[in-house]
């Protein structure tokens, strides 16, 4: 009986250390790094070259005298804010800066001072935006037109001094963006357009046979009082006929 019990007393003692080893705990596996890849390029938003800025003349300037000269610097600001969608890109009221590019003074002989001036930049978030626009101004009064374009010319005045050309303070001059300019839209903004909220239509409900039946009544009852008012209106047309045959006869 001893030894038969010894397989037993074996198989206990050796199967202490598997039941141990089962119960260790797992050594973690080694952490496998995600592979980052570059993402898709985001399209840039920009204010598109040749969008148009109207501006405002801050200054007067003019031929007449020696205030102004050839190089000379002036101020605008911007007349109206100019938009990118529904997203105001630059205020109203920002500067712009001008320069005169050519000036002659008035003379004899029905010489009327000229000059020629150029939009250069608007200042926007502490940096120049350069624009396009020049314009041509001849005499007092005329009107500005760009260079380029044909301004009338009267008849020769013999000796009549000419008039000094001026552009007063309030003028509003249209330049445009020499390139365009980019734009960081508030986050989450778009700008495609709003969609048109659809609505269920109502269907439309089938007549009953009685109201069926009541509409062809109803048409039927206008039709025989048209005929009654054209009736009416054929009588009365023949007694006056009548009557106007009696008083012939008489």
């Amino acid at each position: 009986m001893k030894f038969a019990a010894i397989p037993a007393i074996f198989a206990a003692v050796f199967a202490v250390p598997g039941a141990a080893q089962d119960t260790a705990p797992m050594q973690p596996s080694a952490v496998v790094p995600v592979q980052a890849v570059r993402a898709a390029p985001q399209p840039e938003t920009v204010l598109p070259a040749g969008t148009e800025i109207m501006l405002k003349m801050t200054q007067e300037v003019t031929t007449k005298g020696r205030g102004w000269e050839e190089g000379d610097q002036f101020n605008l600001v911007t007349a109206a804010p100019v938009l990118l969608g529904e997203y105001v890109v630059i205020p109203q009221g920002t500067k712009a800066v001008g320069r005169i590019t050519w000036l002659t003074s008035r003379g004899a002989f029905g010489k009327s001072g000229k000059m020629d001036v150029e939009m250069e930049y608007l200042e926007l978030g502490g940096r120049r935006i350069n624009l396009d626009g020049t314009y041509r101004q001849e005499g007092n009064g005329a009107t500005l037109a760009t260079v380029g374009g044909v301004i009338a010319a009267g008849v020769f005045a013999g000796f009549i001094t000419g008039r000094s050309g001026t552009i007063p303070a309030g003028r509003e001059l249209m330049a445009t963006l020499e390139s365009d300019l980019p734009v960081a839209l508030p986050a989450g903004a778009s700008l495609a357009p709003k969609p048109v909220q659809a609505t269920y239509a109502t269907p439309a409900r089938a007549m009953t046979a009685s109201e069926t039946a009541e509409a062809a009544h109803a048409d039927t009852m206008d039709n025989i009082d048209a005929a009654n008012a054209a009736m009416e209106a054929n009588g009365s047309e023949d007694a006056t006929a009548e009557k106007a045959i009696k008083v012939d006869g008489e």
